[in-house]
């Protein structure tokens, strides 16, 4: 399993194992991720769920698809090149160490 971390504005880190094959905001809202909430459930239908990855990771977990584009012109604070919505970040072995930063405004 990944242990995957996600980095407040504040420099808190929480980290959990994660289940491959379960979206990234999921875990998070399992792990108590302050700024993740899934309002959604994973629908693609809110961006409370935004999260930055490093940009040595970004090519790894590949560009959002045409909905998540669209939805990350809606999220609250900053949108980066590198934003994408937890929801649609699948665990996999592969993203063990993965830090994922939590903007500001999320919070």
């Amino acid at each position: 399993m990944p242990l995957i971390t996600w980095r407040g504005a504040d420099g808190t880190e929480i980290g959990a194992q994660v289940v491959p094959g379960t979206n990234l905001m999921k875990a998070a809202v399992a792990a108590g991720v302050p700024g993740i909430h899934g309002d959604c459930g994973g629908a693609l239908a809110c961006a409370t769920c935004h999260v930055v990855a490093p940009g040595d990771w970004a090519d790894r977990l590949g560009r959002p698809g045409v909905m998540e584009d669209e939805m990350l012109d809606m999220v609250e604070g900053e949108r980066t090149p590198t934003s994408r919505l937890s929801c649609q970040i699948i665990a996999e072995d592969d993203l063990d160490g993965l830090v994922l930063a939590v903007p500001e405004a999320a919070r």
